[in-house]
């Protein structure tokens, strides 16, 4: 039974931490079997729609005769962000900010100091 697989086991163990639009590439090599499998053990676990949704689509897909691409699932190309946001260099600083002002005294639609 598929809910007793472990996720390590799966066709693709990280789908859970995929972002959907990711999933969609990395499940592209799968044959209709992964990819059952996948569904299965998403409806016995997660359930969500919209991953339910992604692997359903593929499925249809090679139901009406598209192949599985040759692309690696666990391509690192298509790997999530890590968390944490972006690292800080002085590469990547953007230009010095100054302090808002409070008005420009030359414009007359402006307040004044």
């Amino acid at each position: 039974m598929t809910d007793d697989v472990p996720r390590d086991a799966l066709p693709v163990p990280d789908h859970v931490d995929l972002p959907v639009g990711s999933l969609g590439h990395r499940i592209r090599s799968l044959e209709a079997d992964d990819l059952d499998q996948l569904r299965r053990y998403e409806q016995a676990h997660g359930n969500r729609l919209p991953v339910l949704q992604v692997l359903e689509q593929r499925l249809g897909e090679l139901a009406d005769g598209a192949e599985p691409s040759t692309a690696d699932p666990a391509g690192d190309a298509l790997a999530p962000p890590p968390r944490g946001g972006s690292a800080v260099s002085p590469v990547t600083t953007g230009p010095p900010q100054s302090p808002p002002s409070h008005g420009d005294p030359t414009n007359p639609s402006q307040p004044r100091g």
